[in-house]
């Protein structure tokens, strides 16, 4: 679980990622090395910033390039893809109508998710059901988002490969039934300068994110490379920054990763405070389990854990849907 930590740690996963299908990966040192890394910093931190993940550094920042781009625009424009029930849950959100244990964030965002056919997982799939409403403006939005979504998908289920190895599992623990055709959610979320908020907003201490744990298996967050933001909360209490690394990801591990590893794994706490003068962008990819997967302790994960399982199992798709409806202001 997290520990005092005083900075996340950096991993170079190329090695991973050169072997990640080869039949003796758990053999290879260099691989060896980044599971040993990635068991370190999931164990006390939770959090670790990732480079060599083979994702053009021009891609993402084309990727906050646009999005900075499609929330500059007037009010009038962005709202015309407005989230609601109706849209299943995907679209623009306006500032302060996201909220985190029901106080409003200090942010706007669009919200994706993997398209949801009608009748595709019966009721629980009933709530998100459609598919995504993409900003007209800028017009490369969809295609670039789409192409950085499955790259990320790509690069995320290697990392899962390594963290099966990490708990002492085979490479493909998270596959199948768990993650073998795993959902995904894409959030773009921009953060007003402090400069532009009321003397009342600056006292509340301008919370973009109020804080919170991820719901899924593992998150990378593509932020601005000059603005120091987002904090993650140590075993003390203690908020830690996690300043920008340029070419890295920032990746954090979710809830359900938290009931597979029966807790040997922390999803730590973490918020975002941008007290700058300018307006802060990221863009947060979520790789989570197959919407309809029963997610409990994996059995070498209980056998390290004295034999027992800590948490019950718990259905992805209804734990997303309560934070769904938990967060959104309607």
């Amino acid at each position: 679980m997290a520990m005092d930590f005083k900075s996340i740690p950096l991993i170079d996963i190329s090695p991973l990622l050169e072997k990640w299908d080869h039949p003796n990966v758990a053999q290879d040192e260099g691989v060896a090395q980044v599971v040993r890394q990635l068991d370190q910093a999931c164990r006390h931190a939770g959090f670790f910033y990732v480079k060599g993940h083979g994702i053009p550094i021009s891609l993402m920042e084309e990727i906050k390039s646009v999005t900075r781009e499609y929330f500059h625009q007037p009010y009038e424009e962005k709202i015309k893809i407005k989230l609601s029930a109706a849209t299943g849950y995907r679209g623009y959100q306006r500032l302060r109508e996201n909220r985190t244990k029901g106080i409003p964030d200090m942010q706007e965002a669009i919200d994706f998710y993997r398209e949801v056919k009608h009748g595709m997982y019966g009721d629980l799939g009933e709530v998100i059901q459609g598919s995504n409403i993409w900003p007209s403006n800028p017009s490369k939005f969809k295609q670039v988002m789409e192409h950085y979504i499955d790259l990320c998908t790509d690069v995320s289920r290697k990392i899962m490969r390594g963290i099966g190895l990490a708990l002492g599992g085979s490479a493909d623990e998270m596959e199948g039934k768990i993650a073998g055709d795993p959902f995904w959610i894409l959030r773009t979320i921009g953060y007003p300068a402090s400069s532009i908020l009321d003397e009342h907003h600056k006292a509340d201490n301008v919370v973009g994110c109020g804080e919170h744990t991820d719901y899924g298996l593992l998150t990378l967050l593509n932020q601005d490379d000059d603005i120091v933001a987002l904090q993650v909360r140590n075993k003390s209490g203690e908020w830690i920054s996690a300043p920008p690394v340029p070419g890295t990801f920032v990746c954090n591990i979710g809830d359900m990763l938290k009931i597979l590893s029966n807790g040997i794994y922390e999803s730590t706490l973490h918020r975002v405070i941008n007290n700058t003068p300018r307006y802060r962008v990221c863009v947060a990819y979520f790789y989570e389990p197959n919407f309809d997967a029963t997610v409990e302790p994996l059995d070498v994960c209980s056998q390290k854990t004295g034999g027992t399982k800590s948490f019950e199992g718990a259905v992805y798709g209804k734990h997303l849907v309560s934070k769904v409806f938990n967060n959104f202001a309607m």
